[in-house]
């Protein structure tokens, strides 16, 4: 492929995407460039205030179990409160206790502490992922979700960089600037990206038609939803074993912990570099073709592991599964879009991103426990189980729920929580769609696509999240 025919599809890639959207991609670079917190936390409460490694990791833990309240939290403050609100009040929570922990050091505070950032995190996800959904045409909500995935994963990679060769000043110093570059985030949802959340819908009288209500509850008793939750979660648990898994395999196997840094910078290093092609290369594909192929990946890249025994071979196992994970978080975000109503975008991205975070909880847990047990082997013997089993999930299951055709309307019944057509007198938005109004950001707000549908899909780290767990979101 010569440079020319590169420079166009990396047009092609980035082209025809409102600018309320790069406002939001820009934060979420900004965001994600001051990082420091997670990255060197570890370190923080070992080396600079003597804590145990068991401390250490119990308060890593406490960030995912944040996550898990936060996710819900965050979905039903989205669909209640609205897009905007939420993104800014949980990015100002996560920069306080930022600087918090550059200032508290008894244990027991900063152990809530760095649970209440965990909820922040992950509360903010579901907003962004519904404003995506909102603001980008159902054609290409694939696309964005993979585009702000890379931005995601460049700011990850500019903090890791940034914060080692700045980790002279200080841990705390490093905190600060977390602090700061969230509030900075913060300011530019605030003056820059319009509101996005859906507006009432009236009847030919011009009286509002009251939505269907919709809890958590109702959320997962939509049968499709919930199968792809399961199977993410699946997914999940095949992703987060791996920054567990292999640096205990790759001890075992004589390396260095120098061998294994290396080993999982190509992680980054792939979809920082290749994140654009991948999405050229499976832009407008079936949803249901992309995540089975992406679970497929997973179970290769990790089952391969218990045959690895060199840093190469180490490397290409992390290759493989790093193009599932390209393929897999910005298309199951996507399916969510795809499967949520409009006016429940929030919960449903909410209740996906839980599946990210229990992952994230657990799978350290059992990863450790069979490294400690069986051994090694076994754990990347089930990993490629498990990625199987969630492929064939893929494909027997959600075939019709994302298949080709796409359904004209679908709503989540209040009472049964099923997928059903939506019937009922006509309707009309309370403003032509093509005329939503201009938000005090001065952007327009480009009218939101009548169901979250899509063709192909597009974590994190999905936001997923990145180590602690390694993802997201």
């Amino acid at each position: 492929m010569s440079i020319d025919s590169l420079r166009r599809s990396a047009r092609a890639t980035v082209s025809g995407l409102p600018p309320g959207f790069w406002w939001l991609w820009l934060s979420t670079l900004v965001n994600r460039t001051g990082a420091f917190v997670l990255t060197f936390l570890s370190l923080y409460l070992t080396v600079e205030l003597g804590h145990s490694a068991w401390f250490a990791g119990l308060v890593v833990a406490l960030h995912g179990l944040g996550g898990v309240a936060g996710s819900p939290l965050g979905g039903a403050l989205t669909d209640r409160w609205g897009r905007r609100p939420t993104m800014v009040t949980m990015h100002l929570l996560a920069a306080a206790s930022a600087a918090a922990l550059a200032v508290v050091t008894s244990a027991w505070g900063i152990a809530v502490v760095v649970l209440v950032m965990g909820v922040a995190m992950q509360a903010v996800r579901p907003s962004i992922n519904a404003t995506i959904a909102d603001m980008v045409p159902a054609h290409d909500v694939r696309r964005a979700y993979a585009l702000n995935y890379w931005a995601l994963n460049l700011g990850f990679a500019i903090a890791s960089i940034g914060g080692g060769a700045a980790a002279f000043l200080g841990y705390r110093t490093l905190f600060v600037v977390d602090a700061v570059a969230t509030v900075l985030c913060a300011v530019i949802v605030f003056l820059r990206l319009p509101e996005t959340r859906p507006e009432a819908a009236v009847d030919h009288r011009g009286e509002k038609i009251a939505e269907p209500k919709v809890s958590m509850l109702t959320v997962l008793r939509d049968a499709p939803f919930r199968t792809l939750v399961l199977l993410n979660l699946l997914v999940c648990l095949v992703f987060t074993a791996p920054w567990i898994g292999l640096p205990l395999t790759m001890a075992e196997q004589g390396l260095s912990p120098s061998s294994y840094g290396v080993v999982i910078a190509v992680n980054g290093i792939v979809i920082v570099g290749f994140q654009l092609l991948v999405n050229r290369l499976t832009d407008k594909r079936s949803p249901v073709v992309l995540l089975t192929l992406s679970s497929l990946l997973f179970a290769v890249g990790t089952g391969a592991t218990a045959l690895a025994g060199s840093s190469v071979a180490f490397a290409a196992t992390v290759i493989v599964w790093t193009i599932g994970e390209m393929i897999h978080v910005p298309t199951n975000a996507a399916a969510t879009a795809r499967l949520a109503p409009e006016h429940a975008r929030g919960r449903y991205q909410g209740v996906m991103g839980m599946s990210w975070a229990v992952a994230g909880f657990v799978a350290p847990i059992g990863a450790g426990a069979i490294v400690d047990g069986p051994g090694p082997d076994v754990l990347w013997a089930v990993t490629f189980g498990i990625g199987v089993l969630a492929a064939v999930g893929y494909t027997l299951r959600l075939r019709t729920a994302l298949g080709e055709e796409e359904p004209e309307s679908r709503q989540t019944a209040s009472e049964t929580g099923n997928t059903v057509d939506a019937g009922g007198p006509e309707v009309r938005k309370t403003a032509p769609e093509d005329e939503r109004p201009v938000d005090g950001g001065g952007l327009p707000a480009v009218p939101a696509p009548r169901d979250g549908s899509v063709t192909g899909e597009g974590p994190g780290k999905e936001e997923a999240r990145r180590p602690s767990s390694p993802v997201a979101t």
